[in-house]
């Protein structure tokens, strides 16, 4: 068991919390929870003994195993994407080659106390080896790397060969591969497929014995995964038994139960000291005054956290577009590499996107979703087939490329009013507001936000205009479960068409009514919500 016993951490004159304190029980699965900049990653740090808190104890239990996994994976370079992973686990390939020597060492003529020692040394080093399930490293660390979308055939690929977020699987492959006796998994959802995270899903539930501590912020993840959680906010940590929706539930309980409390202490105090302000100049009331005084001096004094307060905003319905949005035939596309070589993306793919569908694009990493939502979009142009853009239609495309495209000199309120130079101050902060940016916030310089800040301002742009056919990659990338929440119930209110590809498995149950699918190269249309495409896939998921 790990236990944070009455830690304190400040970071310059922010105090992340004060005298908290949490366990990470062996066995279990918990998730750890908490508005952005509120210490999440620090008590990752502490754990892992990258940091010191400023005050109290951390208990950790002698040769306790940690794995790390956050989203700065650090230089990779002159391995195989297995040797990298292999190489993650040295000490267990070191303890191996040991065991070999002592193994050979055996062998040779020796006394009968220089064997009984290498016995019991040997004896002490299979013990741990098979601790470590050192026996099964190569198979593991293979399975993983499949599970994690990375097969045989790239098994030996070089390591910079790979993108940044194939790099980050690899990583986390590393530390899956390990299999420490805790585990600290920061966002290891980001940069994975359906497929993947499904996997995941089933490899924590059925493969890992050891003690998780995870963030993450795909909402299903969470609850299929994690029996407690554990929350840093409001300067203090809070564990909930549970997954997040009873996290969620139990917070807004305790909530409730805290602002009845502090009601009926504000209640008790006013009539303290309005007793106090009448009887204070009265010679014959000054024992009881003194006695009222000393009395609520000595109450400690409930405070309610400050709420996250979520501004609506009522955005103006869109220009009504033709009934046929799109439609497109036969559609091929070929990518030329820069050495000129053919790699086919898909071929025949045909259907309509009706006014005010709402559809997911489906299919495993590489499949050519990205690459659909560009023709759809007008970013590049097929290779073979045809497409037919609808009357009136207005186009409003998001890709992870667009945040590339804003000026990083500018703050988020000049960016929005380049976007609306009509609309008026009032209406470009609630505007804001809406999408979670509010007070001195609209001042921070593109420069100096985050990739989930990034996303939002970007889609605040897009939604900001009069679009009707909102074409839409990865929009829920760098954004944490509040934003994806704030987002989901922008575009169940939008009046007009969306196609977009998301890995939230929630995001897209809660918002979409069509399913196209593709795989192998080409696309199958299912006629259906979410769970319709995945009941008709392999069961519900």
């Amino acid at each position: 068991m790990i236990q944070l016993s009455n830690i304190s951490r400040q970071h310059g004159s922010q105090i992340l919390f004060r005298d908290a304190s949490c366990q990470i029980l062996p066995g279990t699965h918990t998730g750890l929870v908490g508005p952005n900049g509120a210490g999440k990653t620090t008590v990752f740090r502490i754990i892992a003994g990258e940091e010191e808190p400023d005050s109290g104890e951390v208990i950790l239990p002698k040769k306790t195993s940690i794995g790390y996994f956050s989203q700065d994976v650090g230089e990779m370079a002159g391995r195989s994407a297995l040797e990298e992973v292999m190489a993650t686990c040295g000490p267990t390939v070191q303890l191996a080659a040991e065991m070999k020597e002592m193994e050979a060492a055996m062998c040779l003529p020796q006394s009968d106390d220089e064997m009984a020692a290498l016995l019991e040394g040997y004896g002490t080093a299979v013990e741990e080896f098979e601790h470590m399930e050192g026996y099964d490293l190569d198979s593991r660390a293979q399975a993983v790397l499949t599970g994690l979308g990375i097969g045989p055939d790239r098994y030996d690929h070089p390591v910079e060969s790979f993108s940044g977020g194939w790099k980050m699987r690899i990583a986390l492959a590393s530390i899956l591969t390990l299999k420490p006796d805790v585990l600290l998994l920061d966002e290891p959802t980001n940069h994975l497929d359906v497929e993947s995270i499904i996997w995941l899903e089933e490899w924590l539930a059925n493969e890992f014995k050891g003690s998780l501590l995870m963030t993450s912020h795909d909402r299903d993840f969470m609850n299929r995964v994690v029996t407690r959680v554990i929350e840093v906010a409001n300067s203090t940590i809070t564990t909930y038994g549970g997954n997040y929706d009873f996290y969620e539930r139990e917070r807004d309980i305790r909530r409730e139960q805290l602002i009845a409390s502090y009601n009926r202490q504000q209640e008790m105090l006013a009539k303290e000291e309005e007793f106090i302000a009448r009887f204070a100049a009265r010679a014959s009331h000054a024992a009881q005054v003194q006695s009222r005084v000393k009395k609520i001096e000595k109450i400690e004094r409930i405070e309610i956290p400050a709420e996250e307060r979520t501004v609506r905003f009522s955005f103006t319905d869109p220009p009504r577009s033709g009934d046929d949005v799109a439609a497109f035939t036969e559609l091929g596309k070929v990518w030329i590499t820069p050495d000129g070589v053919e790699k086919p993306v898909f071929h025949g793919v045909t259907g309509m996107v009706k006014r005010l569908n709402k559809i997911a694009v489906v299919g495993v990493n590489g499949a050519g979703k990205s690459t659909f939502l560009k023709i759809l979009a007008g970013q590049t142009e097929s290779t073979t087939g045809s497409m037919t853009i609808g009357a009136n239609v207005e186009i409003g495309y998001f890709s992870q490329h667009a945040m590339d495209l804003l000026d990083p000199g500018k703050t988020i309120f000049e960016t929005m009013q380049d976007c609306m130079p009509l609309a008026t101050i009032g209406t470009i902060r609630n505007l804001l507001g809406a999408f979670l940016f509010s007070g001195d916030t609209v001042e921070k310089r593109i420069e100096n936000l985050s990739g989930g800040e990034k996303s939002r301002v970007v889609l605040a742009t897009i939604l900001a205009r009069p679009v009707n056919f909102l074409i839409l990659d990865e929009p829920t990338n760098h954004l944490d479960i509040r934003s994806r929440e704030m987002l989901l119930e922008t575009l169940k209110n939008f009046g007009g068409t969306i196609v977009l590809v998301s890995h939230d498995r929630h995001f897209l149950r809660l918002l979409v009514d069509r399913v196209f699918e593709v795989d192998h190269g080409e696309m199958r249309v299912y006629e259906g919500n979410y769970d319709y495409y995945l009941s008709k896939l392999h069961g519900t998921v």
